[in-house]
């Protein structure tokens, strides 16, 4: 046999991303989007003082970044009153939720999250051999107590929540999490993906306890932050579980500029309360936008609003497909019966005019 042997596993895999990027699909139109409001990204950007600690730093880009994250690891744990031997910085939520997969989860162990929650997930699980368990949305948002149901019926190894949810925006609150957390099954660990809790009002996120061996927590600095493109996350958990990641993680994953970025960012806060006024106000018009349209919008807590467009996900997605058409880019859940809804990120004040514009056109074209 001439070239690689594959592993019985790799071979029954599809060759396939969880997401189509809008670069992608641009160069599949020929066309750039005028208006990028699908990906959940802040338009707004970074801090200007991320910008330029980030430009500083690329003058020793000729150096690999600080293999433990030593200075970040540091801030981040002061910033939330814990050791930093709870903290793990990684490649993104992505990134970590990779490795703690590689840790815990071998060909035929149970995973339990929701089906139509954040797909990167269940393709980490599914390249590892495991066992994906789905537990359905109610009424537009995750369910902890029949996940954790789910959990201890089948053993899981692992439960999957957002908290806010992607891709709807509904949430939970911090009683309602904490009770999910004390009911997690022994042999179970709880993955909870605060991605978006910079953008939720108070009383969203639990106490944070980082010995707790039951829970571990997913931030990032692609959000509020504004550095998608940097690969920044970090894990709060107990020692021994953050210890554990590197016996698999890539130490040199992390480049120096988007350290030095993420560290920047981290101490103005100040500008991340700007940012966070700009997303509530977005997601306000967003709103706006849709009543005008005869549609309801959903309550959110993240940086971007779904809407219900009235019927099915074959309509929605004629929708979405002709809001692509006016040059308007944006996502929608995958599964029934969310998918009804379009996913719209919040944005400028001119992108938000052309999503104003095109959504009508786009409602009278889909029929």
């Amino acid at each position: 046999m001439i070239g690689p042997r594959y592993t019985p596993l790799v071979e029954s895999l599809p060759a396939s991303v969880p997401f189509v990027g809008p670069e992608t699909q641009e160069r599949l139109r020929g066309r750039p989007f005028k208006a990028r409001l699908g990906a959940n990204e802040s338009v707004f950007g970074p801090s200007p003082k991320a910008i330029e600690a980030m430009a500083r730093e690329a003058a020793e880009v000729w150096k690999y970044g600080d293999a433990e994250s030593h200075d970040l690891k540091h801030a981040i744990a002061a910033h939330h009153g814990v050791a930093p031997d709870n903290i793990l910085v990684g490649e993104g939520i992505d990134g970590l939720l990779g490795y703690l997969v590689r840790l815990v989860v071998g060909p035929g162990d149970t995973v339990v999250t929701s089906d139509g929650a954040y797909p990167t997930f269940n393709y980490h699980v599914n390249g590892y051999g495991g066992e994906l368990h789905m537990v359905r949305f109610h009424e537009d948002r995750e369910d902890p107590k029949a996940l954790i149901s789910k959990a201890d019926e089948i053993g899981a190894k692992l439960i999957y929540i957002s908290n806010p949810d992607n891709p709807m925006g509904t949430w939970h609150d911090a009683e309602t999490m904490q009770t999910m957390i004390e009911a997690v099954p022994d042999g179970s660990l709880l993955i909870l993906d605060e991605a978006y809790i910079e953008f939720a009002p108070d009383g969203i996120a639990p106490p944070i306890d980082a010995n707790d061996p039951r829970v571990v927590r997913m931030r990032t600095f692609s959000k509020a932050y504004g550095m998608a493109g940097a690969r920044v996350g970090y894990a709060i958990g107990a020692a021994p579980l953050i210890s554990a990641f590197n016996k698999v993680r890539n130490h040199f994953g992390m480049s120096r500029i988007s350290q030095a970025g993420a560290l920047a960012a981290l101490e103005d806060q100040d500008y991340l309360a700007e940012v966070q006024a700009k997303v509530a106000a977005a997601r306000k018009r967003i709103t706006a936008i849709a009543a005008e349209n005869g549609l309801s919008a959903l309550p959110s807590a993240t940086n971007f609003v779904a809407i219900d467009c009235g019927r099915d996900g074959t309509y929605a997605r004629r929708v979405l497909e002709e809001l692509g058409k006016r040059d308007v880019f944006v996502r929608m859940p995958f599964r029934a019966p969310q998918d009804r809804c379009i996913r719209i990120s919040a944005g400028t004040e001119p992108e938000l005019d052309l999503f104003a514009k095109a959504l009508p056109e786009a409602l009278k074209a889909a029929g």
